[in-house]
């Protein structure tokens, strides 16, 4: 059983930058894969980012170049640097342990 905590979510403004945080409980957490997905409204759950256990990452096209995905094992924590965010940002972002665990959500709204 893994238990997930999202934080770090909030409002910013066009071009701005947000760092998500998501504190895993367990012992397992060093050897899974991590993923940051999103969710705006009246669309489906997307995925915005992975990394493996080893370090691994890859992007959704859209958040490529402005959005960096990193753990710190050491912490049971994954994080999610977002920068130069566009109103197109704007989504509840969840975070997800191998796909079957997840947290509550954190909003996330790009606005001037």
């Amino acid at each position: 059983q893994v238990q997930l905590v999202e934080s770090g979510g909030g409002l910013v403004q066009p071009g701005g930058s947000l760092r998500l945080s998501c504190l895993a409980s367990g012992r397992i957490f060093s050897i899974i894969a991590m993923a940051w997905y999103r969710q705006a409204p009246g669309k489906q759950r997307e995925l915005v980012a992975r990394i493996t256990s080893g370090g691994s990452t890859n992007y959704a096209d859209s958040v490529k170049g402005r959005f960096t995905i990193s753990r710190d094992n050491a912490k049971n924590t994954v994080y999610l640097q977002m920068n130069s965010l566009k109103p197109e940002d704007t989504a509840v972002y969840y975070c997800s342990a191998i796909d079957l665990y997840w947290g509550q959500g954190t909003q996330v709204t790009v606005s001037s």
